[in-house]
């Protein structure tokens, strides 16, 4: 099974490709639809067997999804509706589609791909944190390539306020700070994170990756700091490894 269609959930679009997870190439052309206002699991999930549809999926299928996800079951909703909250999202996907639907945070998944086919690969032994930043932060850990999955780092507590809200690129655009100024705040996270973790390298993906050169030279902590390859594929394939290691039978 060198081939499963990968499938990323977002607050304002759902998109999936084919993915060759040996190579983590796609197979064929990116396909996305918005993601559906509101966006309730009935919806959601039809939107899901459309793309399915679009590449006449019979297979595996692997999901990114914005929430905290236990044995299938969706415990958080970070930017989808809240009804999302304990519905066993892998059973309504694989029921829509017709196919065995394997569920992951979205996070998680990024960080998978980048583990698989980026950054990841130079640091097999170790302590990796991958960082997604964007609207909020998300966050995924790896010890020695192995997952610790649903690690909810964005929210940790940076002056009394979660990381996300003091550090996102949302934040750095709506206040519209200064590279400089947006990375000293930054800064102040990754530090707090390295305190605590202590990871071997820091992976910076989400939008602000391709403008790491703008503000990496302000940033000051001990563990390696690059920035991701995969960008915005990073989703797509991580959701398709996560089919192949973590679905049916797995």
């Amino acid at each position: 099974m060198d081939e499963i269609l990968g499938i990323d959930i977002g607050g304002s679009g759902i998109k999936g490709a084919p993915v060759n997870i040996t190579t983590g190439n796609f197979t064929q052309e990116r396909f996305r639809i918005p993601t559906p206002v509101p966006s309730k699991p009935d919806l959601v999930a039809s939107v899901v067997a459309e793309i399915a549809k679009h590449f006449n999926w019979s297979g595996s299928i692997g999901c990114g999804f914005p929430a905290v996800i236990r044995h299938g079951v969706a415990y958080t909703a970070a930017n989808v509706h809240r009804s999302w909250i304990g519905t066993h999202a892998e059973n309504v996907f694989s029921k829509s589609c017709q196919c065995p639907v394997t569920v992951i945070n979205d996070a998680d998944a990024a960080g998978l791909a980048e583990q698989v086919f980026g950054v990841g690969r130079n640091y097999p032994k170790g302590v990796v944190l991958m960082l997604t930043i964007g609207t909020g932060i998300g966050s995924a850990i790896f010890v020695d390539g192995i997952l610790l999955p649903n690690t909810e780092f964005g929210h940790l507590k940076i002056r009394g306020k979660d990381a996300e809200i003091r550090a996102s690129d949302a934040t750095r655009q709506r206040k519209k700070l200064a590279w400089d100024e947006w990375a000293e705040r930054l800064n102040e996270y990754l530090q707090t994170m390295e305190s605590l973790i202590w990871p071997d390298v820091i992976v910076l993906g989400g939008g602000v990756s391709k403008d790491f050169d703008r503000f990496s030279p302000f940033l000051n902590v001990r563990a390696d700091v690059v920035p991701a390859q995969l960008l915005n594929n990073a989703g797509i394939v991580g959701a398709a490894l996560a089919a192949a290691r973590y679905g049916a039978g797995k």
